[in-house]
């Protein structure tokens, strides 16, 4: 079994709705994604899944949330912007886009270099 992980990053600014501390204010981060993605086959060439795909794929997601308030941008409009929610959406939004050879294990999202969330199915 071979596991993959690429790393990202996005800015963008939240507001923890009925948060009694200092984060339910407008605030930014920049946050840190990663996923790590795991399969068993390899291709002609010796590669379980391109790195380069990878990241175009988490690239292609982030981008929806880069440089926007998060509060305003679908499901984040209806859902709470935490670190738990969005390393669920992501999770969810990649697991559309990898092939059925390539299995999602986790997705992290950092709101700072010393918090880290792990979103696991």
């Amino acid at each position: 079994m071979y596991t993959l992980s690429v790393k990202e990053h996005f800015d963008a600014a939240h507001a923890l709705r009925d948060y009694p501390g200092k984060c339910r204010n407008l605030h930014g981060h920049t946050w840190d994604v990663e996923v790590c993605v795991s399969g068993s086959q390899l291709d002609q060439v010796g590669i379980m899944y391109d790195f380069k795909q990878l990241k175009e794929d988490l690239l292609e997601i982030l981008d929806h949330y880069d440089h926007h308030f998060l509060n305003e941008v679908p499901p984040f409009d209806q859902i709470n912007a935490t670190a738990e929610n969005l390393a669920r959406v992501i999770y969810e939004e990649m697991a559309k886009t990898l092939p059925q050879t390539i299995t999602l294990e986790e997705v992290s999202v950092w709101e700072s270099p010393i918090a880290k969330l792990t979103y696991t199915k």
